[in-house]
């Protein structure tokens, strides 16, 4: 069995057609291939949704066998400062391309970790070596970016993966790998990764290691959720008024099963909607929890305030929210 990380590499899709989820972007990007010409492009969305996969393609499609020779990747979220840019950044793109592209590519990751300096010595290296070099640049945070630069580059932005799309790829590691995955092990996969599909894939394999017998039971453990069915119990119980039994359950899920504050906040949120109590009272609950959350982010004691909205669903149980 392969050790944790190596299969994102492996099964990384290598063709245009081979990238899940983000078909009309998949199609756009592909036409301007095809042209052998394309602009400044600014991939933006959160992670593990195919924003370098389809840099790489992108480079591989247009250069073929010379790709490396005109290609340069950087992670901005390491050389974030002036010097990169003005040093690694100007040296490569001033160079014609060794091939019949006129230009050569420069992948900046993560771009929204450069500092607001380097962006803007960055803006103008855009605009000069514009006949010589095309960027391509990824972030999480389109916002992040300086105007400017997003005003040169044509922004793509990528959505989460959907659940067909995350059963997809699975299905597909599962029969190279032979490994089996049970119904059920798809829908937990999906919602313990989020849809990041890089995270779903470290997810299989680590679960794989254990046993190539694959179900939600043991994704839930690898990835320290907290099982719906426990979560469910503890609101059950708030609910009913019962706070005692509440956060004595709350605490054995967090305890033994070693699940964090900030795991267990996104459990709840997520059941709330489907406990059996009036729409305006979801909504109510709703904004405790996100209040909550923010509370523990800023360093508040987690049981605490875990405890403290635990009350919260034992006054909405009693109407008195």
């Amino acid at each position: 069995m392969n050790h944790v990380n190596i299969w994102t590499e492996k099964y990384r899709p290598s063709k245009f057609e081979d990238v899940v989820g983000q078909q009309e972007i998949i199609k756009r990007v592909s036409s301007l291939v095809q042209s052998l010409n394309i602009p400044h492009l600014l991939f933006a969305g959160p992670a593990g949704t195919g924003k370098s996969t389809l840099a790489l393609i992108t480079v591989k499609e247009l250069f073929g066998a010379k790709w490396k020779e005109n290609y340069l990747e950087l992670n901005a979220s390491d050389e974030r400062g002036i010097e990169v840019v003005r040093q690694k950044v100007k040296d490569f793109a001033r160079t014609k391309a060794i091939e019949n592209i006129p230009f050569k590519v420069i992948f900046l990751d993560e771009a929204d970790a450069l500092t607001k300096e380097a962006q803007q010595a960055l803006r103008r290296t855009m605009e000069n070596f514009s006949n010589t070099c095309r960027f391509i640049m990824s972030c999480n945070y389109s916002s992040r970016i300086i105007d400017p630069i997003q005003s040169r580059c044509v922004i793509f932005r990528f959505k989460l993966l959907e659940k067909k799309d995350i059963t997809q790829v699975m299905k597909k590691i599962a029969e190279h790998e032979r490994i089996k995955i049970t119904e059920d092990a798809f829908e937990t996969l999906y919602e313990a990764s989020e849809g990041d599909c890089r995270r779903a894939i470290n997810l299989l394999q680590a679960t794989a290691s254990i046993s190539p017998d694959v179900n939600s039971e043991m994704i839930l453990m690898i990835s320290s959720k907290a099982r719906p069915a426990d979560v469910r119990v503890v609101l059950d119980y708030a609910l009913a008024g019962d706070f005692v039994n509440a956060r004595d359950k709350l605490l054995d899920v967090m305890l033994k099963e070693s699940v964090a504050g900030t795991d267990i906040i996104k459990s709840i949120q997520k059941e709330i909607w489907n406990l059996q109590i009036e729409p305006d009272i979801k909504v109510r609950l709703t904004e405790k929890t996100g209040e909550t959350e923010f509370r523990m982010t800023e360093g508040s004691d987690e049981f605490v305030q875990l405890q403290s909205l635990l009350a919260s669903f034992v006054l909405a149980g009693k109407g008195k929210i």
